[in-house]
């Protein structure tokens, strides 16, 4: 049975984690943060501060880390460049460009350490204070007309409680995700009744995995607070939620679109190529690309 929480408030803020070294892409993230690929003509994280702007967040906290200066200038105002483009007349570029530093309020915190997706976002907490908020990881792109954090929101708003997204993955995948143990509620959604992270696949209650979007009671900063290191010995997010499971609901929705996995090099040109078949700009010229190549 799906629990209705009595204290719903609106979602106003959301926490982009983007502190890590971005490994998975050196030498390309060597002095660029992995966060600033390209993907077709926008950086990747971008992808997600849009995504969290069409759904009526105004305050943007990126958690950073050394070498992400980048990122910080990028939603910044750039007048030497705005002045640039308006004296060349490139309207249509000066308007992109403005568009970046008015989508949101931004706020930037460091990550001293690089300690786990639930260290970076226990560091958010000073930003984000006593109310509900949305995590949304720069990693997952999931391409649908209706956005994954959209999405969710519908549930939010339905229940008031936590929500995470989910992904059935194959058995032999659960390795590498939080996996949970779903109490149905319907289809493709599911009361979170237990999490465990990167579950051997003998061991994994079900194949849901939580992926890169979150909306978070505050309640989840006192439980980073009082978990010990978990999985690879970091701070785990996943770790914190099930702790909050003993007197919160939380529930888990499976999410349409397609994934992929930005943070790995397949996944970002696999993220690459959708998303230039459906660019107004691009579509048509690269879809008859693909077409000569006769794959």
């Amino acid at each position: 049975m799906a629990l209705k929480s009595t204290a719903f408030r609106p979602i106003r803020k959301a926490v982009l984690p983007a502190a890590g070294m971005g490994t998975r892409f050196l030498p390309a993230t060597k002095a660029s943060p992995k966060e600033m690929l390209p993907l077709v003509d926008k950086p990747l994280i971008q992808y997600v501060v849009e995504e969290a702007v069409a759904c009526g967040i105004t305050d943007i906290i990126i958690v950073t880390g050394r070498g992400k200066r980048a990122i910080e200038d990028h939603f910044d105002v750039s007048f030497e460049l705005e002045m640039l483009l308006q004296d060349k007349g490139h309207d249509k570029a000066f308007e992109a460009v403005r568009a970046i530093s008015d989508m949101a309020n931004f706020a930037y915190i460091r990550q001293p350490q690089a300690l786990g997706l639930g260290h970076a976002v226990g560091c958010a907490r000073s930003l984000v204070g006593d109310e509900p908020f949305a995590v949304l990881l720069a990693d997952d792109i999931i391409h649908h007309p209706t956005s994954a954090l959209a999405q969710m929101l519908r549930v939010y708003e339905e229940f008031g409680t936590s929500v995470i997204g989910l992904q059935a993955v194959a058995p032999e995948e659960v390795v590498n995700y939080g996996v949970i143990t779903p109490e149905k509620v319907r289809d493709g959604l599911h009361r979170v009744m237990d999490l465990v992270e990167k579950p051997k696949p003998a061991d994994a209650p079900s194949n849901l995995s939580v992926i890169g979007r979150y909306i978070l009671d505050p309640a989840i900063f006192n439980s980073l607070e009082q978990i010990s290191r978990g999985a690879g010995g970091e701070l785990q997010l996943t770790d914190a939620i099930r702790m909050m499971l003993q007197g919160r609901v939380v529930h888990g929705l499976e999410l349409k679109g397609e994934r992929y996995d930005a943070g790995s090099k397949l996944g970002f040109l696999k993220a690459t190529v959708a998303l230039a078949m459906d660019s107004p700009e691009l579509g048509g010229e690269f879809r008859a690309f693909l077409h000569d190549l006769k794959l």
